[in-house]
């Protein structure tokens, strides 16, 4: 029992180092000091309907908790496509998460993303840092986003703000889908979709 306890404990401490290290080289990049815990990534996952067709695109999966938590939902690793920034996180999730598409890229630039690409979408999960951007780069990011996915198809958007990082519009409504208080910061989990 102890080895067990040895190979696992190692694991997760690598994991959060590399999550610190991305904070301290772009601060700026990363939504948190800690990857998304497992509550929270399971409330993140809960809102992708697994049956619907189409393809799961992930902005800024960082060391994947959320990507792991779609898995598990029944989300297909051929319908996943994730889009990191960062070199060490895209050699990591392509080690773990063979089968899906790992992209190396900007995840706000999500007009370049999506050219070239003309499948359905099911969902748009973002675990970008929106409040650390201006306002109007989030507005663009979200009807960016809404234009590509389908009405009713989410982009759903993990935030460590009390109110949701872009407020409901005329084009889109947004809807709060759970505060996680087991996460270390405590988060919320933000839906949005078109009318």
């Amino acid at each position: 029992m102890a080895i067990a306890a040895e190979n696992t404990v190692p694991a997760a401490w690598r994991e959060n180092l590399q999550f610190l290290r991305g904070l301290v080289a772009n601060p700026s990049g990363v939504s948190s000091v800690f990857p998304s815990s497992p509550a929270l990534a399971r409330a993140i996952a809960a809102q992708v309907d697994p049956s619907r067709p189409g393809t799961v695109l992930e902005l800024g999966p960082g060391t994947g908790a959320v990507t792991r938590a779609l898995l598990e939902r029944g989300i297909l690793p051929s319908r996943l496509r994730l889009v990191e920034r960062d070199d060490r996180f895209v050699d990591l999730l392509r080690k773990r998460f063979a089968g899906a598409s790992v992209e190396q890229g900007d995840a706000l630039d999500i007009r370049a993303i999506h050219e070239g690409h003309d499948g359905p979408l099911t969902a748009i999960v973002s675990g970008l840092p929106l409040l650390n951007f201006p306002v109007m780069v989030r507005r663009q990011l979200l009807e960016d986003a809404l234009t590509w996915l389908p009405p009713g198809a989410p982009f759903i958007q993990l935030s460590f703000g009390m109110s949701p990082p872009v407020p409901s519009g005329v084009r889109w409504k947004v809807r709060r889908a759970g505060v996680i208080l087991r996460n270390i910061p405590p988060a919320r989990v933000w839906t949005y979709t078109r009318d």
